[in-house]
């Protein structure tokens, strides 16, 4: 090999290698400015208030899911924008509301929106994989037979008290998720249950009824996904095995702020899978409303910002069909769920 020959590989392996560590130092200075800007966050008092006036989701995208804003210039991307205008601001719903930020996002929405920048920091909704709205709540609370009519076609008494249960965070999913079903020899017996989601902003410890709602950050679209014989053929009728397999409680597609709901115990609830109407109802039918759930369940233990209570379903769910009747989910079916103004919620079956 003659000398040129050696002078230029050697010089394109320098070139190369040069290239490949400003990329990487390109990355570190991204994530170092993220991490510049969350430790720059200091949070006056009003930081802890709970987020008002918006309607938020989750962005999925290559640096995880991050948080958006929907907007009349379409969806805010929270990161961004958050980068883009040295503004800090949390990056998810959970540290919204675990940590707080409120006021800061809502100046980030101001400042966005005045920004020469603008145009830039906003998606088309119709663009974006919805992320999961929530991953690290501190409990997922659950209610059962909360609706009379749902207690009376599973063949159950309207209970005395809210039935209580769990689904743990593996559960959590998102709109528009692929739900991947377990094999037969763990579970046949799938079933939908719509439900409104309450969404904890402040910590609730022995609050009255009358005070309940001030401890509510907001309220989602959410499905209850049931493995029936899990939950009702094993011995004990073990509610929580056949609530909470993986991606068992998708949620969304937004979570809609507690003062654009007018009336949490007044909102229409559908199901319909493949496009047929299964549950129609309104939660006004609630046997135990969303103010009384938060104050009963704040009596036996706490409930903190970012806390997750499912509200029970009406009836029309498989369970409550005629034996002859029960076709249960299978791979290949579509389920779409909403609750008053907080969004259609979809998923389907694999």
């Amino acid at each position: 090999m003659n000398n040129s020959r050696r002078k230029f590989l050697a010089g394109a392996a320098a070139g190369a290698s040069l290239a490949g560590v400003a990329a990487a130092a390109a990355s570190a200075a991204a994530s170092d400015t993220e991490v510049g800007l969350a430790r720059r966050l200091k949070r006056s008092p009003a930081s802890n208030e709970m987020p008002r006036g918006m309607t938020l989701l989750s962005i999925r995208s290559s640096n995880g899911d991050t948080l958006g804003v929907k907007t009349d210039h379409g969806i805010l991307d929270v990161r961004r924008a958050s980068l883009a205008l040295r503004l800090p601001v949390p990056l998810t719903l959970d540290a919204l509301l675990q940590d707080g930020g409120a006021a800061e996002v809502a100046q980030l929405v101001a400042a966005a929106r005045k920004s020469r920048h603008a145009d830039s920091l906003y998606v088309d909704e119709s663009t974006i994989t919805h992320g999961r709205l929530f991953a690290d709540p501190g409990k997922i609370v659950c209610i059962g037979l909360n609706y009379r009519e749902h207690a009376k076609e599973a063949g159950e008494k309207v209970p005395a008290v809210p039935i209580l249960f769990n689904k743990y965070n593996n559960a959590l999913t998102s709109h528009g998720t692929t739900i991947h079903l377990p094999t037969s020899d763990v579970a046949t017996k799938f079933d939908y249950e719509v439900e409104l989601l309450v969404v904890i902003g402040k910590r609730a410890h022995n609050v009255s009824i009358e005070d309940a709602r001030k401890c509510v950050a907001g309220y989602c679209s959410s499905n209850d996904f049931s493995a029936r014989d899990l939950q009702l053929e094993l011995d004990g009728h073990q509610w929580m095995i056949g609530k909470t397999l993986d991606d068992f409680a998708p949620i969304g597609p937004y979570f809609v702020c507690a003062d654009l709901v007018e009336d949490p115990n007044n909102l229409n609830i559908e199901c319909r899978v493949n496009g047929e109407p299964r549950q129609h109802s309104n939660t006004s039918f609630l046997v135990y409303n969303t103010d009384f759930l938060v104050s009963y369940i704040s009596r036996h233990f706490p409930l903190d910002p970012g806390d997750l209570i499912f509200t029970g379903t009406p009836p029309g769910v498989i369970l409550g069909m005629p034996k002859e009747k029960q076709v249960w989910l299978k791979a290949g079916d579509q389920i779409a769920c909403s609750v008053g103004n907080l969004g259609e919620l979809r998923f389907t079956l694999a």
